[in-house]
């Protein structure tokens, strides 16, 4: 399931990583430096009171889901998550109207109300994307994902042309997601026929969601407190050079890392809930290579491009400070995917949520408390250091209460192999002229996919030998029939 759903997802994470990369490109283009950090806070904020508010029960979706699958109560399963996530909906709505009454007028707040508003319509087509994703739809949620991504992106480009700039920003991909529901609506609905709201399901629910979405709401400031700080000791302006920076870095590896996660986590559910133990340890053990093995060398790459890297994507105005950021975060993000979507899933399989609340308030501690000492100290430098301290931090507490949970396998050998591997591409790329702009980026981007990938099948990453005769065997059977 793992491997055939990474080929399934494969075009959703390609269009997402195109999308996030021609934000950077054209945002930081058409918006000033001002536009930009007023873009970057009112991003964040949808993004904090989205995971605050409705994760919870989106989690809780893909979780049970599977067993509910096998019953005849999934209709009430459905039926319940939905009465839940209209009761969210109504007090989400109330909360950000008293919210902006107060806050002061200007281009951060226009963004702050558009991007709240868009919060229910992006939450509700989550919610059935989820549920796509835990039965195994794959090509379903690919189609949904990939309209909403791109539309989203077409539509703010074209809110930017006319005038609303920052909002515009927000606004188009929450446009989009509206138009999604509507369009999924009466499939959702027609699940939830003949069932009921059940109060005891709707706790169980929250007793495993809401410490889902605690977590993710310390992963969320963990990744954002850091603009809020700068905007605060410093301006708007230095928060857009940042947001740059960390979104060339953090979204490229993300883009990588949520494909991984998209197979990966249904299909260690299926494999603890129909196989046990043994199945999970089996199929966790391949999933930690694999991403190990694609990760690393992403992270090691994208630090040694930085700069021609920015050249390329980022505008004028902000690239020499992003080239900066880049590196510190390609290093924040490895330590962040591998947390995320690796050990972190330990606690849902388990269904010991309140240890991941744990887990994350370490590093969501430790980030507030350095970002407050470095940033009035060093600025944007203290907040690189700030943020890459403590996703290492956030690495080795999921790890260590992650075995009280529910252990997972540590593929020592693929991480030597892959470390190894790395290393040596870095030497390479390390070796090679820097011309500058596009041409340095192509030169040291493709020598260094080359060493790697030729060291990967050498070294058998991730079963790569294995993979491939496989595919070689099946090729030469179809031409011999």
């Amino acid at each position: 399931m793992f491997w055939r759903g990474m080929l399934g997802y494969l075009p959703v994470n390609v269009v997402q990583g195109l999308v996030g990369l021609l934000a950077i490109v054209l945002f930081t283009r058409v918006l000033t430096p001002e536009q930009y950090g007023a873009y970057a806070l009112a991003f964040t904020a949808m993004n904090l009171g989205h995971t605050l508010v409705f994760t919870w029960i989106e989690s809780a979706m893909a979780r049970f889901y599977a067993r509910e699958a096998e019953s005849a109560s999934l209709a009430d399963h459905f039926a319940t998550l939905y009465r839940c996530w209209l009761v969210a909906a109504l007090a989400f709505s109330a909360v950000a109207i008293g919210a902006m009454l107060f806050w002061p007028p200007g281009p951060v707040k226009a963004a702050l109300i558009v991007g709240l508003a868009s919060t229910l319509g992006r939450s509700r087509i989550k919610m059935a994307q989820e549920r796509r994703r835990a039965a195994g739809e794959v090509r379903a949620f690919a189609v949904i994902d990939i309209v909403q991504t791109a539309g989203g992106f077409a539509a703010a480009l074209a809110l930017i042309a006319v005038g609303l700039r920052a909002a515009g920003a927000i606004a188009g991909p929450g446009i989009i997601a509206v138009l999604c529901v509507l369009w999924v609506l009466p499939t959702e609905l027609e699940g939830k026929r003949g069932g009921r709201f059940e109060a005891p399901r709707a706790r169980m629910y929250a007793a495993y969601g809401v410490p889902v979405a605690a977590s993710l709401v310390l992963v969320a400031a963990l990744a954002t407190t850091d603009r809020f700080l700068l905007a605060a000791y410093l301006n708007d302006t230095s928060v857009g050079v940042y947001h740059a920076g960390y979104s060339l870095a953090n979204r490229t590896l993300d883009v990588l890392f949520i494909w991984l996660g998209m197979a990966s986590g249904p299909a260690l559910i299926m494999a603890l809930e129909r196989g046990g133990m043994e199945a999970l340890r089996i199929g966790a053990k391949a999933q930690a290579s694999a991403i190990v093995a694609l990760t690393f060398p992403a992270a090691v790459g994208l630090a040694l491009v930085a700069r021609p890297l920015a050249d390329v994507m980022v505008g004028p105005a902000l690239r020499v400070g992003a080239a900066q950021v880049t590196p510190w975060i390609a290093a924040s993000a490895l330590f962040s995917g591998l947390t995320i979507y690796y050990f972190n899933p330990a606690f849902a399989l388990a269904r010991r949520t309140g240890l991941l609340l744990a887990a994350m308030a370490v590093p969501a501690a430790a980030n507030i408390a350095l970002n407050l000492v470095l940033i009035p100290r060093f600025g944007l430098n203290g907040a690189m250091w700030a943020t890459t301290a403590s996703y290492a931090l956030g690495l080795a507490a999921s790890f260590a209460l992650g075995r009280r949970a529910l252990p997972l396998p540590v593929p020592v050998s693929a991480i030597v192999r892959a470390a190894g591997a790395s290393l040596v591409m870095a030497l390479v790329i390390m070796s090679l002229p820097s011309p500058g702009g596009f041409a340095e980026l192509i030169e040291k981007s493709a020598c260094g996919a080359l060493v790697y990938g030729l060291l990967a099948v050498a070294l058998d990453l991730g079963g790569m030998r294995e993979r491939l005769a496989g595919r070689l065997g099946r090729r030469r059977v179809s031409l011999a029939t």
